[in-house]
């Protein structure tokens, strides 16, 4: 029931440059691999097999790198060769769901490998929403549909979509925007379905005289939600954006998603009516806890080099690792399964993590200080290699890059493992 999806967009940042950042909150120990597609031309009516559904496939699709739960075929967040970036988030709407229609994962996906613009993901989401609806469960172990938010972001330009089964709304985002997992949108949105007003009139959700329906008003269903969900949280990331507004840097939205309000980096433990239980690095066993995480600039320059980073598990106890849609992803970092596996990053950071969380107070600024200080030198050294990849083309910059990021893989591995065996 978790997620929080965030963007700032170039005014708003220092460098000048569109950010997107998302924490993906799953089950506790629902492995999430990095994933990365190659661009493809599809024969004229070829098939497209979803989770659930199959559909007609699009005579081309862009080349992604997304993260991914184990059995599911769509992504949680990612972005594209063009630059578009995606995450959603589960929202609560008083429509039911069926069992078989789009999950929002497949959405993401779906966006990512059909659309060039934010504009171009925004109209191919909706239409698929409009043409095939949304459901099927998207728990491996739990039969529960949901409804879905979006944030879609490119080098210019972002939206926030929020939806209810067939129906949505949209919003163009002004600097910076986030959403969490409440309907949040009023009457400002600017595009919407057809019959969003009369839809909602229909139903005694809306009153006929009351003009152009509020959509989360109107909607939204939050009788079965915690009422502490993600109020704060939802707050805490606009207050942090809104602070940051002309001076956002990746580092600042690493630092967001590893947020733990007045204990910062750091998780602190609450009582479960606590209103700051449910934090934006999410540790809510066993509800949710964050399971994977992206920051991703935007470049507008179509030659810029700008690594995606990724943290697999949660981000307060972890490092984000950099990786590049024109150079190969680690291998390793697409491996994981429903079990425990010695040779799966995504299972040695949630072991890590199973390991401060015997004494957090005692273990977690021991973590974090160590991560930090390898984080730290990492981004620095991924400024160095992407000067030296701009001077290149190709193959032989994607031999750079791709052996920088085995590398480093290989190196935060040994780092990890280095930090369990301190903390046993």
């Amino acid at each position: 029931m978790g997620c929080d999806t965030m963007v700032a967009l170039a005014p708003a940042t220092r460098a000048g440059v569109t950010l997107f950042a998302k924490n993906s909150d799953r089950p506790p120990r629902e492995c999430q691999r990095i994933v990365q597609l190659p661009a493809a031309r599809h024969p004229s009516g070829a098939r497209l097999r979803c989770q659930y559904l199959d559909l007609p496939q699009a005579a081309q699709t862009f080349a992604v790198v997304g993260s991914q739960p184990w059995w599911l075929w769509g992504f949680e967040h990612g972005v594209n060769e063009h630059r578009v970036a995606i995450g959603n988030e589960t929202v609560f709407a008083k429509e039911s769901l069926p069992p078989v229609g789009l999950t929002g994962m497949d959405l993401v996906r779906l966006g990512l490998e059909r659309a060039r613009t934010a504009e171009e993901a925004l109209a191919v989401i909706v239409s698929l929403i409009e043409t095939h609806g949304q459901g099927g469960s998207g728990h491996v172990h739990l039969d529960w549909p949901y409804h879905n938010a979006f944030i879609v972001a490119d080098p210019r330009a972002a939206w926030v979509l929020e939806t209810s089964g067939r129906h949505w709304a949209a919003r163009p985002v002004d600097d910076v925007a986030n959403v969490s997992n409440g309907l949040a949108l009023g009457t400002e949105w600017t595009r919407g379905s057809a019959d969003l007003t009369t839809f909602a009139v229909a139903q005694g959700w809306w009153s006929p005289d009351a003009g152009r329906v509020d959509f989360a008003a109107a909607y939204g269903d939050e009788t079965g939600v915690p009422p502490n969900q993600c109020v704060e949280r939802r707050r805490r990331a606009a207050a942090c954006l809104a602070e940051g507004r002309g001076q956002l840097a990746p580092a600042a939205l690493r630092a967001l998603l590893r947020d733990h309000y007045d204990a910062g980096t750091v998780h602190r433990p609450r009582p479960i009516d606590d209103p700051f239980f449910f934090s934006i690095c999410m540790h809510a066993d066993p509800l949710d806890n964050t399971t994977a995480s992206m920051v991703a600039p935007l470049p507008e320059a179509t030659d810029a080099v700008a690594a995606v980073g990724v943290s697999l598990g949660s981000p307060c106890v972890g490092v984000f690792l950099p990786v590049w849609l024109e150079a190969p992803v680690p291998a390793r970092l697409g491996l994981g399964g429903a079990e425990p596996e010695p040779d799966s990053p995504w299972w040695r950071m949630r072991a890590l993590l199973d390991l401060v969380e015997r004494d957090v107070a005692a273990y977690g600024p021991v973590a974090r200080a160590r991560c930090d200080a390898f984080e730290t030198a990492l981004w620095e050294e991924v400024a160095v290699v992407e000067e030296r990849a701009a001077a290149q083309r190709g193959a032989a910059r994607a031999a750079l890059l791709g052996g920088f990021a085995d590398d480093v893989t290989d190196r935060w591995l040994r780092e990890l493992d280095a930090l369990a065996a301190t903390i046993r």
